[in-house]
């Protein structure tokens, strides 16, 4: 008899950091202060692992970090982030290279 193993696949891909994204509105981000508000993804976590406070029910123990302005951030469950774009003409330097962000959320050279 052939083992199967079932493993739960979390599709993240859609957000990289520095995207522009949108909280959406529910009880949850109404209470905290947060619907509707933009900020900037700056990443993901498992919350049973780092123990931040999430807004929202983290059902795959998955939490996403938006940035709200300088010391202003916050952890929030996937289903209320949404994207709003990939931050297009961003820059980036590394060493002596630069790089600018196009629509697709792609990094090309300057």
């Amino acid at each position: 008899m052939a083992h199967t193993r079932q493993t739960l696949a979390v599709n993240h891909s859609q957000l990289t950091i520095g995207d522009n994204v949108r909280i959406r509105a529910c009880a949850e981000t109404e209470q905290s202060g947060h619907a509707g508000r933009t900020g900037t993804f700056y990443g993901f976590t498992a919350p049973s692992v780092t123990g931040v406070s999430v807004v929202g029910t983290t059902r795959l123990d998955l939490a996403y970090n938006v940035g709200f302005g300088e010391a202003d951030d916050e952890w929030f469950a996937p289903e209320l982030v949404e994207l709003e774009d990939h931050a297009p003409g961003s820059e980036m330097t590394i060493g002596e290279r630069r790089f600018l962000r196009s629509a697709d959320g792609e990094w090309h050279p300057a």
